[in-house]
Formats: structure tokens, sequence, C-alpha cells
């Protein structure tokens, strides 16, 4: 080594390279696509506009689907993911922008918000996500089920409540046709919740 060149130690070149294989392992462990769910085109409901405001609180769920992965359940229940695919943020807050997005879209609600969103609430719609799933134990099948209570806000009385449950054959195990089967059935679900 001639003597212009500056000496590094092993010690900080292994802290390089650790660094850096650090960097790269985590630009590569994410998952390669992410995926969404489609509002309900349910159009103008008939009837008149209502002038309540709904809040629409995030969905609780169990820590199997409160969880960006995508989940896959056979016989037992036993939960595994898809390798490689994600939704597009944790399963409860993207099904709680599309339930705001499908009440909206019906135009009956004076306002339909998320928490801080600063509304003068009159009901908040609270939901718990029961499945959200391709289910592999027999026919492949996207399966959604949400419980969801209205509640008065102001006195904190339950108005009504109701399990909503949709099923939609997949034609395939693969991401993207279970993606599509559970996009069938939440449509169906989310498009009942508004009618509701």
């Amino acid at each position: 080594m001639s003597s212009g060149t500056p000496k590094v130690s092993r010690r900080r070149m292994l802290e390089v390279l650790g660094a850096g294989a650090l960097l790269a392992g985590c630009a590569s462990s994410g998952p390669s696509a992410l995926y969404g769910i489609d509002a309900a085109d349910v159009g103008t409901a008939s009837g008149r506009r209502k002038g309540a405001q709904v809040l629409v609180p995030r969905p609780r769920a169990l820590k199997a689907l409160d969880t960006d992965n995508i989940a896959v359940v056979d016989r037992g229940p036993v939960y595994s993911y898809f390798p490689n695919a994600a939704w597009a943020d944790a399963l409860p807050s993207v099904v709680q922008t599309k339930m705001v997005q499908t009440l909206q879209n019906t135009n009956r609600l004076r306002g339909v918000g998320f928490p801080g969103d600063g509304l003068l609430i009159d009901y908040q719609l609270q939901t718990e996500l029961r499945a959200f799933e391709l289910r592999v134990d027999g026919s492949n099948r996207g399966v959604v089920e949400i419980a969801a209570k209205l509640v008065n806000d102001r006195n904190g009385r339950t108005i009504s409540n109701r399990v909503f449950r949709a099923e939609s054959l997949s034609g395939g195990n693969s991401v993207n046709k279970a993606v599509e089967a559970l996009n069938r059935a939440a449509d169906q679900v989310f498009t009942e919740m508004a009618q509701w």
C-alpha cells in the first residue's frame, strides 16, 4: 500500500459493509405488490336525503387480520399469508376508508367521516372484521364478514346491529385471483351496509 492511500481500519470497513447489507435487506424485504379494495358502486340511493352525520371508526379485528398481509385460511382455522403481497395499509384502515367512501357515494347523508374530521356526529358505525380472507378449505373463495352496529352518538344507545357476510369463488389460489374474489365479496357487503 502506498503512503498516499488512506488507511481504513478493518472494523470500520466491516461497519460500512454491514450497514450496506442491512439497507439492502430492508429494501428487498418488503412486498413487491400492494393491493386495494374498491368502494361499492352504489350510485345515488333512492329515497330522501337524511340530515344525519355518521362517524366511521377503524374496525376492530383480531391480530391475524389487523395487518397488511393478505390472509389465506385453511381448516382449523389456520392463517397464513401470501408472500411478497400486501394490502395498501393495515386491513382495518383499508376497510374503514372504503366504508366511508361507499356511504359518501350514496349521497343520502349530510356527512360521513373519520375520527378527527371535526363533524358534529349523530351516529357511529362501529364494526368488527370477522373474516377477510381467501378460504382454501374445500373450494377457493374470498370470504368477507363484518359485524356492524349503529350507535346514537349522543346517548350511546345501539340503534341496530347486523352481521354482513358474502363469499365469492376465486377460480384459483393466486394472489390476483384472491384479491378479485375479496373485492367482489366486499362490494356486496359494503352495498348491503349502505342500504341498511
